[in-house]
Parts: structure tokens; C-alpha cells; sequence
């Protein structure tokens, strides 16, 4: 009689095959207890290998880069130092921090009350060159004089970037017969130079006018630029974005 086999014999959980050799819940139970800690094992597995070619990736490129940057610095140093991160960094705070300077000061939006000869002259030869300066003389209780400056007011927050001013005719030095005569008058500069001399506009627009007429008439003068002829790709801030003269 041969010899009764009665030891049980554990099962092998060395892989996964799809099936229990457990047929009772405890042996179920183990089983998916297995499977579990062999998925685990595999997804760590798995994310070891793609953590080692990130690391392979980036010692590569790194590499490439140190052998790209070691090439400039031999033929062009001054190239090298502009190429690193942190130069690269502040120039471009630098420049915007420029560029947002020189637009809040270019940027009006109002329109300036000159009040003694000196502001007048300051008002014209101490602005950017790139400013077209829109100067109305006028005198109280002259025809049209207090239409203008109401409406310039208006005009003045349609054109931020134009510089738009007024001044009494008896502070700005000017004769009588023209303080009676030649008010209301506008008068545009550019670049310290006068670019447009309108003397008694009332008689082009009447004494009964609003902010469209005298845009309009700026405009046909070609003293102001019309914004529906602009096209929408040029017609925010040029100046931050030009350099100063």
C-alpha cells in the first residue's frame, strides 16, 4: 500500500493567474489579498521606471543646453551672460516697469489748466516729443470760448495720448485787439513746434457746437487721428510699446 500523502501543500502566489486555488472564503480572501499587493508592486514598479527616464531625460537635455551655452560663451561671452535665466528675468521687469512709467506719464486724459505764461512754455517745450499738445486760448464772456472748453473736456478722455490744455489770452501775453478778436483759438504743437494755428474757430463752427464738431474739425486738419480709420491691431497704446526718442 502506497504511502497517503497528508500534508497540505501551500499554493504558489509567485504570479497571478486570473483564478483562486482557494476554494474557501479565508482562501478566497488571501488570494485577492495577493493580487492586491502584486498590482501595488507593479504600479510602484511602473513609477519607478518612469521617474529614472525623466531623470535621464533631464540630465540629456541639461547636457545639451551646458554644451549649447559652453559654445556661445566661447564665441560670444556677452551673448552668454544675456542668455541666463535671472539676467533674462530682470530685464524684462525692468522694461516693463519702463514701459508702464512711460505710459502713465504720456497718458492724460484731462484737460490742464495753464495758468501763468511759465506753464504755458513748460507745458510745450518739456513734453515728449512724440505728444501732440492742443492749446485753447480763450477769455470769459467771449462767444464759443466756454463751448470749447467744455467740449475739449470730452474730447480729451476719447484721446488719452493727446495733451490738451488751456490758457486766459491775458495770461499768455497776448494783445488785446487778439483777446477780443482771435478767441476762441487753438493752437497744436509737436516736438516743441507749432503744427496747427486756428484762430476765431467760431468761425467754422459757430458759437453753438459740441465735443463731435470740434473732433471732427481736429480731425479734417489732420491735427487729430480718426479711430475708425485705425486699425484695431494699432489702435491701443503705441507709445509704451515704441522707445523713447
Amino acid at each position: 500500500m502506497g504511502r497517503i500523502i497528508t500534508d497540505s501543500i501551500e499554493p504558489s502566489f509567485s504570479e497571478w493567474d486570473g483564478t483562486s486555488s482557494n476554494t474557501g472564503p479565508k482562501g478566497v480572501i488571501k488570494d485577492w489579498q495577493r493580487y492586491k499587493q502584486l498590482q501595488a508592486e507593479k504600479r510602484d514598479e511602473q513609477e519607478k521606471e518612469r521617474l529614472q527616464l525623466i531623470k535621464k531625460l533631464s540630465l540629456t537635455c541639461r547636457s545639451s543646453l551646458d554644451e549649447e551655452k559652453e559654445k556661445i560663451m566661447q564665441t560670444d561671452p556677452d551673448l552668454a551672460e544675456l542668455l541666463t535665466d535671472e539676467f533674462l528675468l530682470q530685464y524684462q521687469k525692468q522694461r516693463m516697469k519702463e514701459m508702464l512709467a512711460r505710459t502713465e506719464k504720456l497718458c492724460f486724459r484731462r484737460v490742464i489748466n495753464l495758468e501763468t505764461a511759465d506753464q504755458f512754455l513748460e507745458a510745450i517745450d518739456n513734453e515728449d516729443k512724440s505728444v501732440t499738445i492742443v492749446v485753447h486760448i480763450y477769455e470769459p464772456n467771449v462767444p464759443g470760448c466756454e463751448a470749447m472748453n467744455g467740449c475739449l473736456i470730452s474730447v480729451a478722455e476719447n484721446y488719452p495720448f493727446v495733451k490738451f490744455c488751456k490758457i486766459l489770452g491775458s495770461v499768455a501775453g497776448l494783445s488785446k485787439h487778439f483777446k477780443k478778436e482771435g478767441v476762441p483759438a487753438l493752437l497744436v504743437y509737436k516736438a516743441a513746434q507749432v503744427i496747427g494755428n486756428f484762430v476765431h474757430v467760431t468761425d467754422y463752427l459757430g458759437v453753438d457746437f459740441y465735443a463731435s464738431d470740434v473732433e471732427a474739425f481736429l480731425i479734417e486738419h489732420g491735427m487729430l487721428v480718426d479711430k475708425n480709420c485705425v486699425p484695431l491691431i494699432t489702435s491701443h497704446d503705441e507709445h509704451a510699446l515704441s522707445d523713447s526718442e
